[in-house]
């Protein structure tokens, strides 16, 4: 629904109100910086030059022992050249991923909910100075019209809303737009279909606001850094925008964690600067809130690249813009530098770049994606530059993508189970350091496969699912003997139309 914007004084009395100072300097060092230096930084990426392969290798070992690394092993392997060298971290990254997250890739979908936006970021479609984009905030009832089409036509179980920055998306408006994504239940052949988890992709918010979301069922709370690189993103940002302040981003992380969102998720846009610096940015902010609070750090890690975006004057990267090929090694040096934590690898990228990715260890896809407002519920060119923030390269419905997975000898998992029974925060990250949370994983996954090739699936895709779950059963019961009765009766009942168990 097109709604008018305020008027720009009340948009700037707005954004003043916005950022609470000391919800930050009280997180700066004695000095009053914050934890990214970029001096040092380039200076340990360049000392790390030639890296000897004991080196590499004794990092491996470390990775293997689901350790965070420290920032100069980091730097070490984004120097790594040598084809073999590369193999043997790819090897060794998705080794790592299968004794943490089992053979399975988690499936989701992104809603936006507003378009509107005071910020002028120079790669965005959103930015306020774009006097051609359609602006849109979905009404409650526009809401629930998407919400049914993800979960009753496509199968979705899990979403990332995401919102611009502005009055009229305000806390009120994400508190709502939340419930009513979650009030939403669809008639399906055996069962029903619902949203069993929001994750939100918002403006940095303030630790009151944030204690709001988490109290309304806010999963995962994901703030993107951008650039880590100061001068960069005060290039992107300009001085006068909400997001220009670098630290009010920087923290949010921080005063989530406050608020008890435990579970967070970051990200830099690669193509802004050099990507080895955003690698060794995302190791430091993880690093940080892992010393800031008891070992929990990131719960994911996105990476997405710059894409085209309607008259945004920097969509497309120039001097640093990433390869594919680098961009498939900055992943594999993620998953190695951060082992536990869960990797998101979006419809940005082609199909063909996804499905290299999951031989690096990622854990997430999106699926049937469309980022247009109001896109699920209507029919729309997915490439319509005036309704969406850029371009996408995986137009992959979810049947799509879980045939390509099964053929890769990987299961989709629909499960939102672990957030639900306490799984999160301080206690998944232990169970991820310890690989016993795939344990779990496997089961669910089957049951939620088991929902969803009942409910969605082709008759090709289900044949194909059929043989991915026989393999799986008896993977299931040689790793939980104990959980085995339990697990089978829960799949007997989901079988039948049962809906929503998880162990």
């Amino acid at each position: 629904m097109a709604v008018s914007a305020p008027a720009p004084t009340r948009d700037i009395e707005w954004a003043n109100s916005i950022i609470k100072r000391d919800e930050v300097e009280k997180y700066l060092d004695s000095r009053g910086h914050d934890f990214i230096d970029d001096e040092k930084i380039e200076a340990q990426i360049e000392d790390a030059r030639n890296p000897d392969p004991r080196f590499i290798r004794d990092i491996l070992d470390k990775s293997r022992a689901m350790q965070t690394l420290e920032p100069e092993e980091t730097a070490a392997l984004l120097q790594v050249e040598d084809p073999d060298l590369l193999e043997e971290m790819r090897a060794t990254g998705l080794a790592i991923k299968l004794k943490a997250y089992d053979n399975r890739i988690v499936t989701f979908a992104p809603l936006y909910m507003s378009n509107h936006c005071i910020n002028s970021c120079t790669y965005c479609g959103f930015r306020r100075e774009n006097r051609d984009m359609v602006r849109v905030r979905l009404s409650m009832d526009e809401i629930r019209e998407e919400t049914r089409a993800l979960a009753g036509d496509f199968g979705h179980k899990r979403l990332i809303v995401v919102y611009g920055e502005h009055p009229l998306s305000d806390i009120d408006y994400l508190e709502e737009s939340i419930n009513t994504v979650y009030d939403v239940r669809v008639p399906t052949k055996k069962g029903h279909a619902n949203i069993r988890r929001v994750n939100v992709n918002a403006a940095p918010l303030d630790t009151a606001s944030l204690r709001r979301l988490k109290n309304v069922g806010l999963g995962t709370f994901q703030v993107f850094q951008e650039t880590y690189h100061h001068d960069t993103y005060k290039r992107h940002h300009g001085s006068k925008s909400l997001k220009s302040d670098y630290r009010w981003r920087l923290y949010a992380m921080h005063r989530a964690q406050d608020a008890e969102v435990d579970d967070v998720g970051l990200g830099a846009l690669f193509g802004l600067y050099d990507w080895k610096f955003e690698v060794m940015g995302l190791l430091y902010h993880v690093r940080e809130l892992e010393q800031t609070w008891r070992g929990i750090g990131a719960h994911t890690i996105s990476f997405p690249r710059l894409e085209p975006a309607h008259n945004a004057p920097c969509s497309c990267a120039g001097s640093h813009a990433v390869s594919d090929a680098d961009f498939l090694k900055l992943i594999t040096v993620l998953r190695l530098s951060v082992p536990y934590t869960g990797m998101i690898c979006t419809a940005r990228e082609s199909a063909a770049v996804r499905n290299e990715a999951v031989s690096r260890g990622i854990t997430q896809m999106d699926a049937s994606t469309r980022i247009g407002l109001g896109s699920y519920s209507t029919v729309y060119n997915e490439q319509e530059e005036e309704r969406q923030q850029f371009m996408l390269g995986d137009p992959r419905s979810v049947d799509d993508l879980v045939a390509d997975l099964a053929d890769m000898g990987y299961i989709t998992s629909f499960c939102t189970a672990g957030y639900r029974i306490g799984r999160t925060g301080e206690r998944i990250m232990r169970l991820l350091r310890t690989c016993t949370e795939g344990n779990f994983c496997k089961l669910n996954a089957i049951l939620t496969f088991r929902e969803w090739l009942d409910d969605f699936a082709s008759p090709e895709t289900k044949e194909m699912g059929e043989t991915l779950i026989r393999k799986e059963f008896a993977e299931a019961y040689s790793r939980t003997p104990k959980l085995h009765k339990k697990f089978t009766d829960y799949y007997e009942r989901t079988a039948n139309g049962a809906r929503d168990l998880y162990v």
